[in-house]
């Protein structure tokens, strides 16, 4: 019966490991190909503890203990590592969600100008959501326009993803549940679901295979934001996290830390790119040349595109031009055969606009991983 009991109590403990390891930042965990295994055990989980603790009820009272106490002390280390695997270390547990989202107008708005900000424009309403304050909630569900929008930020990846919450044609809720290959992975209510953040794709569950619509977005500065769109709204801060956000507050410059800190020179892991999907075919970017250069003219998938950095060196735009013809930059202004466009490419002396497309900013092992034939 002791052995029974042992069984059990280590049974339990790898298990209750397991579960953390390998959805968590953990030695080796991110590298794996696990993510089958991390939701065969999550979604069972419950039959695995009873299983286990069956066996260590059982062996408890039915073993010959010359002293109770001997079993207790290996039992009590077990349920404090069962406190902080489930709370302590859970995803969901460790980055809060605020109970609802407030927004001021950008005269009243709580961070400085140059802050960075994920902005969406639907309907002729404009929000902009600081990633000072999404950084730590990781994902947060708002509506734009009349039009529900979850707004997802991975501080490991250091990029933003903006996408429609609707899944089987209802809005969903849904929690932040770890990590695989270093992208947040949040969970539907539903379904149970995990989706990955940097793409949208349900990775493991009943809705495997199946993608989030993404709602375009733009990552700039509130400056730059405001004086594309005056009237914004901008995400206010709950008070409840100001400790939270103070922390976040160095993200920004750099960040610390060996998962979210930037490396400055150019394709490191953890250097910036800016990529974009254009069809089949992706390109990342460079930051430190798109910074340098300011407009880059290329083609991708046999199409012109252009790719800008605003004079604040924080915000960037891409188009798609209707031909070959080169886009030119003055300031923020920009010059496209003889007719002159805002940095967002909204006409300024034309009623016609540039085909906007969508840029993320990302960290290089991020996007090679989730893009494994990217060309550079």
């Amino acid at each position: 019966m002791k052995k029974i009991f042992y069984t059990g109590l280590i049974g339990l403990l790898l298990f209750e490991i397991c579960n953390v390891y390998f959805i968590m930042p953990m030695p080796g965990s991110q590298k794996m190909q696990s993510i089958d295994l991390a939701y065969f055990l999550y979604r069972w989980r419950w039959i695995f503890r009873v299983l286990f603790g069956a066996m260590i009820v059982i062996g408890f009272l039915r073993a010959n203990w010359k002293r109770r106490w001997v079993p207790a002390l290996p039992l009590i280390l077990v349920l404090i590592v069962i406190y902080y695997a489930n709370f302590k270390m859970a995803a969901d547990h460790m980055f809060l969600q605020p109970a609802f989202v407030q927004m001021d107008a950008a005269q009243n708005a709580a961070i400085e100008k140059d802050q960075l900000v994920l902005g969406v424009f639907v309907k002729n309403e404009s929000k902009a959501y600081p990633i000072q304050y999404i950084g730590y909630h990781h994902q947060v569900v708002d509506s734009v326009g009349g039009e529900p929008v979850l707004v997802t930020y991975c501080t490991v990846c250091r990029t933003g993803r903006v996408y429609s919450p609707i899944v089987n044609g209802r809005k969903e809720n849904f929690r932040l549940v770890g990590m695989d290959h270093f992208n947040a992975m949040i969970e539907d209510q539903s379904t149970g679901s995990w989706w990955r953040q940097s793409t949208g794709e349900a990775i493991a569950g009943k809705m495997k295979g199946s993608k989030l619509k993404e709602i375009q977005s733009y990552q700039a500065s509130l400056a730059q934001w405001v004086s594309m769109h005056p009237n914004t709204l901008v995400m206010r801060p709950d008070t409840l996290f100001k400790a939270k956000y103070d922390s976040m507050r160095i993200y920004e410059k750099g960040g610390k830390g060996s998962l979210t800190k930037t490396d400055p020179d150019s394709w490191n892991d953890k250097s910036l790119v800016i990529g974009i999907e254009l069809g089949e075919t992706s390109k990342a970017y460079d930051w430190n040349e798109v910074k340098k250069q300011r407009v880059l003219n290329e083609m991708l998938n046999g199409k012109p595109v252009t790719l800008l950095m605003a004079a604040d060196e924080k915000s960037f735009f891409a188009f798609e031009r209707p031909d070959n013809s080169p886009v030119v930059l003055s300031g923020d202004t920009i010059g496209f055969k003889g007719r002159q466009y805002s940095i967002n490419g909204t006409g300024l002396d034309t009623v016609a606009s540039l085909k906007r497309l969508q840029a993320y900013q990302e960290f290089w092992h991020s996007w090679k991983t989730f893009h494994p034939t990217t060309l550079k």
